[in-house]
């Protein structure tokens, strides 16, 4: 239904702040374009303005103001919405006397671009066009911002928080209002100046303002990340649900717990409506447009899931917001399982179920496989080695946890190289999911699902073996991994075929990769992120690193068996001392 338009219904949108509390998101992106389910919080605002029957819209703007002009430009709007810069923030008093070529004679109305509502904007127009005060402002009780004082009758009695009185209401001011062009002429006619200073004016000459207050109805500040991220939520969280299990709980039903945390900056949570429940990845505020581990997180989690891969279902997802909703696989990963069940030989045959879950995932999430969604390279090549293995295991274990002043340069960076090449030259080519540890391999009703996916690519199938076999969370007998790898060369011969030889010797120079990768991980999350968790798990790590060094052909790698020799020694007396336990 095509909304009547009031040709006296204008509308100046206030979208010139700073954004800083916002920072530093709003560096790369003005408050007014974050999304909220992926639809710019202006353009949300603008679509209810038209739907409500206004006839024109102007957009006040200055920080980043380009971005906000090129956006309503490439919009397709049925009224006028036009921008105007000023190069000199004015104030939302300054902002009206900037427009007023623009108004008419008939009240108008002033919207914040900072906040999410469903306000009815005609019922407020309305209403402010049948009485006879100069302005209405729209009144909420939100605990964190009431400091303006309301009367019985619903008017304005101060903006002064000390102003409170017997059978006054402290109340929040939304930011939205309706004002008649008569409040211009109060208005100083140069400078930037705040129409709360203005309105306070005509209080303390005994001019009325109305408050307007709805009985029920949605408003959020998102000034912070925080409350932005609270908007977010309330609006996907039931679209979610209604993607999921069509039906759409509203916001209000919906309970949310945070869970245990990752190595990652990630939050996770787990949100609830009746008996069902989704999963919430929480990337944090994406400003930059160059591609992050979010978008890597979400293109080939589905494509995973499109395979036919068991990978968690995702079911809605904002880039912007790095809110993504997961299918919810429980509680119990495989690291919880191997130690609630202590039979060597039921865990022989989950790990033999998870090696053929893992060459499926190999050999047809390699099928169609776009390398341009991988973060940080498009495969699993040497720079990377090299980068993110070889001098993170320097940087941010010997170095960074343990002390040492180890170069990079000289004889270890040539071993480094020598190890990557040895990798490389040996591999079998698939898809990898380059973290396939214990604690990333959930089992719910006896199905197993591979998780935390967005570091995937296309590299080493022996390298996901390495990451499974020899994981320290696990810290699975030598005996049972060389038993486990024999079953995985039978099982990938069925679908491949390859030179055991050099599959079995890349999979050695893996095991060594894999090891760097995740004691440099163990390092940078003890000491830089704080998160104790992964301290214990450091002396099985070494230790499996000097085991499979012994392994290698001798001399081969001498200066890295040397420098590991000396890491857990150093290691041993830590943790003898209680130090890092």
């Amino acid at each position: 239904m095509q909304p009547e338009y009031d040709s006296t219904m204008k509308a100046l949108i206030l979208a010139a702040g700073f954004g800083t509390r916002l920072g530093p998101h709003t560096e790369a992106r003005p408050k007014p374009l974050f999304t909220i389910d992926g639809e710019p919080v202006i353009a949300r605002l603008i679509a209810r303005l038209i739907h409500a029957g206004c006839s024109s819209i102007i957009i006040n703007t200055h920080h980043l103001h380009g971005q906000i002009e090129t956006f309503i430009e490439h919009q397709s709007y049925s009224i006028p919405v036009t921008t105007r810069y000023e190069p000199v923030i004015l104030g939302t008093g300054g902002a009206m006397r900037n427009v007023s070529d623009f108004l008419d004679t008939t009240a108008f109305l002033l919207i914040n671009s900072d906040i999410v509502t469903d306000l009815d904007f005609r019922a407020l127009y309305t209403y402010h066009c049948r009485h006879a005060y100069p302005v209405t402002l729209v009144m909420h009780d939100h605990a964190e911002f009431n400091s303006v004082a309301v009367d019985e009758s619903g008017f304005i009695r101060s903006f002064k928080p000390d102003a409170l009185a017997e059978g006054h209401q402290p109340m929040a001011f939304t930011g939205i209002q309706v004002a008649d062009p008569r409040v211009l002429k109060w208005i100083p006619s140069d400078g930037p100046v705040s129409s709360i200073d203005v309105y306070q004016t005509l209080l303390d000459r005994g001019y009325a303002i109305k408050a307007y207050i709805p009985a029920d109805f949605y408003w959020q500040d998102i000034g912070t990340p925080q409350r932005y991220l609270a908007a977010a939520l309330d609006h996907m969280a039931p679209r979610a649900f209604l993607e999921a299990f069509h039906f759409k709980p509203p916001a209000t039903e919906i309970q949310r717990i945070t869970l245990r945390g990752d190595g990652s900056d990630r939050s996770w949570h787990r949100v609830f409506a009746e008996d069902k429940t989704l999963i919430i990845a929480d990337h944090g505020i994406q400003a930059q447009p160059a591609l992050s581990e979010i978008d890597s997180f979400i293109r080939i989690g589905m494509h995973l899931y499109e395979k036919g891969l068991p990978v968690p279902k995702i079911f809605l997802h904002d880039r912007f917001s790095g809110l993504v909703f997961l299918q919810d696989l429980g509680d119990t990963d495989l690291y919880q399982w191997v130690h609630q069940n202590p039979d060597p030989g039921e865990r022989i045959r989950i790990y033999q179920r998870i090696i053929e879950a893992l060459l499926q995932m190999a050999v047809r999430g390699a099928q169609d496989f776009d390398p341009a969604i991988c973060y940080q390279s498009p495969s699993y090549d040497k720079p990377l080695i090299l980068e993110k293995e070889c001098r993170y295991f320097v940087d941010a274990f010997l170095n960074g946890y343990l002390g040492f002043n180890t170069a990079y340069a000289g004889a270890l960076a040539g071993e480094f190289a020598l190890l990557a090449d040895i990798v490389l030259e040996n591999q079998v080519s698939g898809f990898m999911h380059r973290d396939l540890q214990s604690r990333n391999i959930m089992i719910k009703d006896q199905a197993l699902y591979f998780i935390d996916f967005q570091a995937g690519r296309i590299g080493p199938i022996q390298y996901d073996l390495a990451a499974l076999l020899a994981d320290p969370y696990v810290d699975l007998p030598p005996g049972i991994q060389e038993n486990l790898i024999t079953f995985a060369v039978e099982t990938l011969q069925k679908h491949r075929m390859f030179d055991n030889h050099r599959f079995l010797q890349g999979y050695a120079a893996c095991r060594l990769t894999r090891a760097l990768q995740t004691l440099g991980a163990f390092g940078f999350l003890t000491t830089v992120k704080q998160k104790p968790f992964f301290a214990p798990f450091i002396p099985v790590a070494l230790r499996n690193l000097d085991r499979q060094l012994a392994a290698m052909r001798p001399g081969q790698l001498p200066a890295l068996t040397g420098v590991v020799r000396k890491a857990l020694s150093q290691v041993d007396r830590l943790f003898a001392t209680g130090l890092d336990v």
